[in-house]
C-alpha cells in the first residue's frame, strides 16, 4: 500500500482563541508543534462566517509552515479570491451552512458542476490541487473527476457515528477513485477508536483530523496525539 499521509486541522485551537477574543492559543503555534510530532500537512478551513479561523490566519500559516497547507474552503467567489492570493498547496470545497454546527455530510459536486467547474479551473490554473469533499457516492466521484479536481476527500462523518454499511460504501468508494484519475482522501469524526479500519483501506492515501486531537490534546498534550493517531495509522497500513 502507498503511504498515508495524516493532515492535522487546527480550526478549533482559532475556536478556543476567539472565545475570549485574545490572541492565543494560536493556530499557527499549533500547526508548527503539529508538524514537529509527525503531522505531513495543516488544514485550515476559513468559513464565511468566521467562526474559527480568521483572514490573518491564513496568510500567517502559509508563511509559517514547511507542510502542504490544505485550504477548506465554500464554493465562493470571496473564497477563490483568497485562496488565488494565498496559493495554498491544495484546497479542499466543501459545502458549508451557516446554521450548522460543523460540516454535515459531503459537496453535491454532481448538482452543482456547472458553478464548480470555472472555479476548479481557475485555482488549479494557479498551480493549487483541487479537492472536493463528498459522500462515497458514485456518482459524486464521477462529477468530481468530470469538472476536473484532482482529489475526494470521503466523508467520514456517517461511518464515525456508527450508519449501517457506511463502511462498505467507503471501501467501494475508495476502490473507484483510481479509475476515475482521483487520488484518495478521507475525514470528519475520526479517533483513535475509529479510525483504523478507513486507514487500512489501500487507496486512502490521507487522513485529514481535526476535532478529536484538538481535543484530545488538552489531557494528553498535542505532540503526544499526533504520534499516537499516526502510530495507529501505519499500523492499519502495516
Amino acid at each position: 500500500m502507498k503511504p498515508q499521509r495524516l493532515g492535522i486541522n487546527v480550526d478549533h485551537v482559532a475556536t478556543l482563541r476567539n472565545a475570549r477574543g485574545e490572541h492565543y492559543p494560536d493556530p499557527v503555534a499549533a500547526a508548527l508543534l503539529a508538524i514537529e510530532a509527525g503531522a505531513d500537512g495543516i488544514t485550515i478551513h476559513l468559513r464565511e462566517d468566521r467562526r474559527h479561523i480568521r483572514d490573518a490566519d491564513v496568510g500567517a500559516m502559509k508563511a509559517a509552515i514547511s507542510m502542504p497547507l490544505n485550504f477548506e474552503m465554500a464554493a465562493t467567489e470571496e473564497m477563490v479570491a483568497i485562496a488565488l492570493a494565498t496559493r495554498p498547496h491544495a484546497c479542499c470545497i466543501v459545502p458549508e451552512k451557516r446554521t450548522e454546527v460543523t460540516t454535515e455530510g459531503g459537496l453535491d459536486v454532481a448538482g452543482h458542476a456547472e458553478a464548480l467547474r470555472p472555479m476548479v479551473a481557475r485555482l488549479a490554473a494557479a498551480g493549487i490541487r483541487i479537492s472536493m469533499f463528498v459522500d462515497p457516492d458514485p456518482l459524486q466521484l464521477a462529477a468530481s473527476a468530470a469538472i476536473g479536481a484532482h482529489i475526494v476527500e470521503l466523508h467520514t462523518g456517517s461511518y464515525a457515528h456508527g450508519a449501517a454499511g457506511e463502511f462498505e460504501r467507503l471501501v467501494a468508494a475508495a476502490k473507484l477513485t483510481s479509475g476515475l484519475g482521483l487520488e484518495c482522501h478521507a475525514g470528519h469524526g475520526l479517533t483513535f477508536d475509529n479510525v483504523t479500519p478507513v486507514a487500512a483501506i489501500p487507496e486512502v492515501v490521507e487522513l485529514n483530523i481535526g476535532h478529536f486531537l484538538i481535543g484530545q490534546a488538552v489531557f494528553d498534550g498535542l505532540p503526544a496525539v499526533v504520534r499516537r493517531m499516526k502510530a495507529l495509522m501505519q499500523a492499519a497500513r502495516g
